[in-house]
């Protein structure tokens, strides 16, 4: 059966990944709730961010991909040959580990995704972008400066605004890989903060290498190691009493 009534925001049911034949995710299944941060943790390399992918169908991009099991959001089977795949990445933003703001003005970052959808009317523009940028938390800060170059702004100020235009296009899900890897600790924190704001409106998934970050923004957490996800649950529980050797060994800096 291929849609199933649950109240989990995200599902993945069995899902492992190839690039060719490598295996890079083993059986992984899981179950999101809405309005949670999620983050996933593990050393370098062992498929966290290729699941992270699977949400908005990047790795479609990448040669030799395919994948078994199923994904859902939303109880829809998001890999169903129905699914358009522009909508979905509407719906599921990405915010990267660098900041990758267009070479064009702040306004125009944040219209961007509006525009490409022929939505050019300058009254709704205006009110999408102050909206967004209110959402990010950057409004106050560039809201006289809106035709400057986005690529003149600090990088936590570049990866907040990357936020804001993820936001524009209203989607439900945001995916974070990485996103305040290469931020100072300021950055970091509002970035932190922003979080905590976003997910009243958002289900956010999150990739982090920073365990003390994983702690202080995640509901729940998953640890991946070798493509396998080895534990999942609470986020107080897995850092303080965590059910498997592995999980622990990682927590506690055995290995990583």
């Amino acid at each position: 059966m291929e849609e199933k009534k649950n109240k989990y925001k995200i599902e993945t049911r069995n899902i492992s990944v190839y690039y060719d034949h490598k295996k890079v995710l083993t059986n992984v299944s899981i179950q999101i709730e809405p309005n949670s941060v999620t983050a996933f943790i593990g050393p370098s390399g062992c498929g966290k961010s290729t699941f992270l992918r699977l949400f908005n169908r990047m790795n479609d991009y990448i040669e030799g991909f395919r994948k078994e099991g199923d994904v859902f959001i939303d109880n829809k089977n998001i890999y169903n040959k129905r699914t358009n795949v522009e909508e979905l990445r509407k719906a599921v933003g990405m915010v990267f580990q660098k900041p990758n703001p267009f070479p064009k003005s702040i306004y125009e970052n944040v219209a961007y995704g509006l525009r490409i959808q022929g939505i050019n009317k300058k009254n709704t523009l205006d009110e999408v972008v102050e909206k967004s940028l209110k959402k990010a938390v950057l409004w106050d800060e560039v809201k006289d400066d809106l035709k400057n170059p986005a690529l003149a702004l600090s990088g936590g100020q570049q990866q907040r605004l990357c936020i804001a235009r993820a936001l524009a296009v209203e989607p439900s899900v945001i995916l974070m890989d990485e996103p305040a890897s290469a931020l100072d600790p300021i950055s970091t924190s509002k970035i932190e903060d922003l979080i905590h704001e976003l997910k009243k409106k958002y289900t956010i998934l999150i990739v982090t290498h920073n365990m003390h970050q994983a702690g202080r923004v995640s509901e729940n957490t998953g640890f991946f190691y070798l493509g396998e996800l080895v534990e999942f649950g609470n986020t107080k529980q897995i850092f303080t009493n965590p059910a498997n050797e592995k999980t622990e060994n990682y927590i506690t800096g055995r290995f990583g």
